[in-house]
């Protein structure tokens, strides 16, 4: 029953105040939509961002030999530190965090279909470089397998790109693929993938063939790269100090010198993007606030305008024993209403857009496929609604603790 009295009265301040309602209901309905629109456009970009780094590395760390720069043991600095193969059994049986090792080669190499003739980097993998990478398969294909490696079979995974280079439309699965004029059987290609961090270039364009036929053709030692995945996400900076450690043990340099294996250490790249973005995101709920709070004050102004017309009303409430909080409640309940309808619209019409935005074909490199998908996720509609409750609550509480201190006998002398 209070409630309905609430809403009636509710009902009568906005056929009183139908202009001013209307405009502030848009003004709040604008606002909302400001929020939502500039948080889901930077969590879109985060996402997208971070989806990026990931694609280049899953959560791990790269190693590449170096050369000291610091003195050690009497030893000279400029030695060169050349990793090989038996590093990654060393680092995976010394560092108990470490659940994977993946030794790698990589050189640029002429890849021909008849006369049709590109070059890119190639490299030399193990089977779990399918993971460590994500370099999955699109359909119909496959990565390459322990048998692979284990019979140095001539096959090999291509990018998307250079298989469509190479072959145009056709299917290329099975095909015959010259590499360094040495004939290569495709046995999978890579659909396109976003990338945000590469090295020799993206991996729409990667040919990779087994660890063992890379060495057996080119007859390479020393390793491109050591791939290291820690067990654990929080065990990122304990195991690049242990790797240093146990490698400068092997190869006798100081543990502290980081340019003797210099490291690409992706979990906490993604750490620190993670903050840039939060950053971003406050920033720009910051500035779509700023639009709500000018709606709020339309509210405020609704509210006291509203009560200067009830001054009358509200001394007959009081006279009669209304006490003081019921009247705050009650301007604080249109207030949290009138911001709630705005709020309703705004979410409906951000849902409306971002939904739009998801219909569109994203193509390309460009700018797009990072802002056009924005993403509405939990965080996002928690916070618009704690801004529209408290700018609610802020309208509504100023001209409400005014109207409930209204001497009564004032009150009833007022015209």
């Amino acid at each position: 029953m209070q409630l309905w009295i609430l809403l009636k009265d509710f009902i009568q301040d906005i056929r009183t105040q139908k202009l001013r309602a209307f405009l502030t209901i848009v003004a709040i309905t604008w606002g909302t939509l400001a929020v939502i629109l500039l948080m889901a456009f930077g969590e879109g970009l985060s996402f997208r961002m971070q989806e990026g780094l990931l694609n280049a590395g899953d959560m791990i760390i790269r190693v590449y030999g170096g050369q000291t720069t610091i003195k050690y043991q009497g030893l000279p600095v400029g030695r060169n530190i050349r990793l090989i193969e038996d590093d990654a059994d060393l680092l995976k049986k010394a560092i108990p965090q470490v659940s994977a090792v993946a030794p790698g080669f990589g050189r640029w190499v002429r890849m021909r279909n008849g006369d049709t003739i590109a070059g890119t980097h190639m490299e030399g993998v193990y089977p779990e470089f399918e993971f460590l990478r994500r370099m999955y398969p699109a359909d119909g294909g496959r990565f390459l397998n322990g048998q692979d490696l284990k019979e140095r079979r001539r096959v090999v995974f291509l990018g998307g790109e250079i298989a469509k280079e190479l072959f145009g439309s056709t299917e290329v699965i099975g095909q015959t693929v010259y590499i360094d004029a040495l004939p290569f059987t495709i046995v999978g290609t890579m659909p396109k993938k976003l990338q945000t961090s590469m090295n020799n270039g993206p991996d729409d364009r990667r040919a990779i063939i087994p660890f063992t036929t890379f060495q057996s053709i080119y007859g390479h030692k020393y390793l491109n790269e050591l791939i290291v995945k820690p067990a654990r996400v929080t065990d990122g900076m304990l195991v690049e100090k242990e790797i240093r450690r146990v490698l400068s043990r092997k190869y006798q340099f100081d543990p502290e010198d980081d340019r003797a294996v210099p490291m690409w250490n992706f979990i906490e790249n993604q750490k620190q993007g993670e903050k840039v973005f939060i950053g971003i995101n406050i920033f720009l709920g910051t500035i779509g606030a700023m639009s709500l709070l000018i709606a709020g004050v339309g509210v405020a102004n609704i509210m006291y305008v509203v009560a200067k017309e009830r001054t009358r009303e509200i001394g007959i409430k009081r006279a009669v024993g209304a006490k003081r909080n019921h009247i705050l409640f009650q301007f604080i309940f249109e207030s949290l209403l009138i911001a709630a309808i705005g709020g309703f619209f705004g979410i409906m019409i951000s849902l409306g857009i971002v939904k739009m935005m998801w219909m569109m074909p994203v193509s390309g490199d460009g700018a797009m496929q990072f802002l056009g998908r924005p993403l509405i996720s939990h965080s996002v509609m928690v916070t618009s609604v704690l801004i529209l409750t408290l700018i609610g609550l802020l309208a509504g509480f100023f001209p409400a603790r005014k109207a409930a201190n209204v001497n009564p006998i004032d009150a009833l002398r007022y015209e």
